[in-house]
């Protein structure tokens, strides 16, 4: 068998895209070149790993079971390759880092800047993606590392806490609570709060406040992003939890929307960055978790200002 780190490279791609062309594309091949070489390691194996239809290909059974160990053995090889250019330079070189939608577009501009000027030559690729899909990739080897909320239940993984993000109440400006400045926890019984789709780990956070409050969400309606929840918001439609980061600038500010803090053991969520502990870039991740933890002192701090909330993102920015 004359099987090669190439065509298993071939192989995920075909997997993950389900196209032969985009596929090939994707390899810097032509397709033929790429079936050719997919025939051929179906050969070495003696069996079929996809099921071909005119306008796209599956894993079969077996295909299914031999991908994961692909991914492994060429996400380990790329670990191995990058480890080794780190040797000459353990600030250079691509780190893959994911971030999940509730929190990327938030933490982003008040990171990215410092790690730049921190690692110049740090080649910094983000993904955003549901927590889910960043564990999955981060286990896979597709991901060097991932921004997830606390807990992460994997002895496989390594995680290095780096700040703890308190939620605020967004209200409309009309709301029979718009004129406070803070509530427990217990006051949102009689409320039901607009939440995510699910999938979303800010949605599990926020059923967590709405199982201490004896409440339950709005019925009919779950949001596909954070600003969706905040225009719903605006327009009077109900009320909800914003991560503190999505409160503050570079965000715009709204008259619509109040923010409400909460006395006592506010609700938040624990946010670490999350790696293989097999990873051989192990040692520079946790370097790149100092600029991470060093944010400014107000960024995170609940001063309450319930007269104005962070309303849309600028036109430009992704929500």
């Amino acid at each position: 068998m004359c099987m090669n780190l190439r065509d298993l490279r071939y192989f995920v791609a075909l997997a993950e895209l389900q196209h032969f062309g985009r596929a090939a594309a994707a390899c810097f091949v032509s397709q033929p070149t790429l079936s050719t070489q997919i025939r051929k390691l179906e050969a070495e194996l003696g069996l079929p790993l996809f099921e071909r239809a005119p306008r796209r290909v599956m894993l079969t059974a077996a295909g299914r079971d031999m991908v994961e160990s692909a991914r492994r053995i060429v996400g380990e090889v790329d670990q191995m390759k990058e480890a080794a250019r780190r040797g000459h330079d353990p600030e250079a070189g691509t780190v893959r880092l994911g971030m999940f939608p509730t929190l990327g577009p938030y933490l982003l501009p008040h990171v990215v800047p410092a790690i730049h000027a921190r690692f110049p030559r740090l080649e910094l690729l983000l993904v955003e993606e549901k927590s889910d899909v960043l564990l999955a990739r981060v286990r896979e080897g597709r991901l060097d590392s991932a921004l997830l909320a606390l807990p992460v239940a994997d002895d496989q993984l390594h995680a290095e806490f780096l700040f703890e993000e308190r939620f605020l109440l967004a209200v409309p400006a009309q709301h029979a609570l718009a004129d406070r400045d803070r509530l427990s926890v217990q006051e949102l019984l009689h409320e039901r709060l607009l939440l995510l789709e699910d999938g979303h780990c800010l949605r599990d956070h926020a059923l967590d406040v709405c199982h201490l409050a004896g409440t339950g969400e709005k019925a009919g309606f779950q949001a596909t992003s954070l600003e969706t929840l905040r225009q719903m918001v605006s327009a009077n439609v109900g009320v909800t939890l914003l991560p503190m980061l999505a409160t503050k600038p570079p965000v715009a500010q709204s008259d619509s929307i109040r923010l409400l803090g909460f006395n006592d053991a506010s609700p938040s969520r624990r946010i670490a960055m999350v790696w293989r502990r097999s990873s051989a870039m192990a040692g520079f991740l946790l370097q790149l978790t100092q600029v991470l933890k060093a944010l400014p002192p107000d960024l995170l701090a609940d001063a309450t200002t319930p007269r104005r909330e962070a309303g849309p993102v600028p036109p430009g920015a992704r929500p």
